[in-house]
């Protein structure tokens, strides 16, 4: 069954310009006998509560979304008790401890090898760190991710030099001639831009932008002198800042080209926002925060059948878009029989299909 959801997510969204989210949600739960309930930050209670954890996948094209993976995190109180797990029917393969970012990198590899297509994965700030980039550049995907203002990075000009010695042996290491500096602060002095990335029922959605090309600082450590261990300038990417109406500023990294516009980097890394939708459609429209059981088998067969019926209902929106878009193209208007001469009668509206609410 699943692969048949990746199947029919990459007909329905699928392809070059299509994108995949990486996310996680949270669904409340009473008790600790439910399989990974513990005390955990819950996104949509925002605090931290009893809750589960899963890690999601959403493919999204435009502004439809069709999830493709929910995988259970499971937390230390659960991995270091093999007696719990075996109660909840933990598979053996599924009880090590795995981080979130190395579930979402699992779940992306099972994905790809199902066959889905899409052209760029995004995530929060929340699975921006190194490990995750770098495993995604690994693959060869481009990323949008989101990163705090204090991570480190260097001017894209720096280079690597042989330090000079000062007394003993000469260096044999090469290290950057220059130091690495926060991303809020080599953003400081720049002027932001207004970017309107589309539009929503509310109208246009904009903030102001800039960005700059850097190297992030996630090479390897190497001592530097008087600095003590540092990190080694890493790929060159592209810097980006936003800066909301409340005066708020997010960060975010991305491996887009380099002659990439301001613009498209806007427009990718908010098309982020697409799988709050999804998460919250699921969970109102098909329950998935209602699973009543406590093993593993269960919530994951249940989080399957949701996911397969939030893609149904995809598929009916977007043929009911279709047939909406195809009754709004011109037609040439019929002849009208009553007209003896043969000339054209008079057009009639077309009748549209209403759309389907999720």
């Amino acid at each position: 069954m699943q692969r048949a959801l990746l199947g029919e997510a990459d007909r329905l969204v699928g392809g070059a310009d299509a994108v995949l989210v990486v996310d996680d949600t949270a669904l409340p739960k009473k008790g600790g006998r439910s399989v990974g309930v513990a005390p955990q930050y819950a996104t949509t209670l925002g605090k931290t509560a009893n809750c589960q954890t899963l890690v999601s996948l959403t493919l999204a094209r435009g502004e439809v979304p069709v999830a493709v993976g929910l995988a259970l995190f499971l937390p230390e109180t659960w991995t270091s008790d093999p007696h719990r797990m075996t109660r909840a029917g933990v598979p053996e393969d599924r009880r090590e401890a795995r981080t979130k970012l190395e579930i979402a990198v699992a779940e992306i590899d099972r994905v790809r090898e199902g066959g889905v297509r899409f052209g760029c994965v995004l995530a929060d700030a929340g699975y921006g760190s190194a490990p995750f980039r770098q495993a995604l550049s690994a693959r060869g995907l481009t990323w949008a991710v989101g990163i705090s203002g204090r991570s480190k990075v260097y001017p894209a000009d720096v280079t690597m030099i042989f330090p000079v010695a000062g007394r003993g042996r000469p260096r044999k290491r090469h290290v950057p001639d220059q130091v690495s500096v926060a991303a809020e602060t080599i953003l400081a002095d720049m002027t932001g831009r207004a970017v309107t990335w589309r539009h929503g029922t509310k109208g246009r959605l904009r903030a102001c932008f800039c960005a700059v090309r850097v190297r992030m600082a996630d090479g390897p450590t190497q001592r530097i002198g008087t600095k003590g261990n540092q990190h080694l300038p890493g790929d060159e990417v592209w810097l980006v800042r936003e800066e909301r109406g409340s005066g708020e500023r997010k960060y975010y990294l991305t491996n887009l080209p380099a002659d990439a516009t301001l613009k498209q980097l806007a427009a990718t890394i908010k098309a982020r926002w697409i799988c709050e939708q999804a998460h919250q459609q699921m969970k109102e429209e098909l329950g998935l925060d209602h699973f009543e059981g406590r093993s593993w088998t269960g919530l994951h067969r249940h989080a399957l059948m949701t996911m397969m019926a939030y893609a149904f209902l995809q598929s009916r929106r977007l043929a009911a878009a279709g047939r909406k878009k195809k009754n709004r193209l011109p037609t040439t208007p019929a002849l009208d029989a009553s007209d003896p001469t043969g000339h054209p009668g008079t057009p009639q509206p077309a009748t549209t299909a209403a759309m389907p609410a999720l």
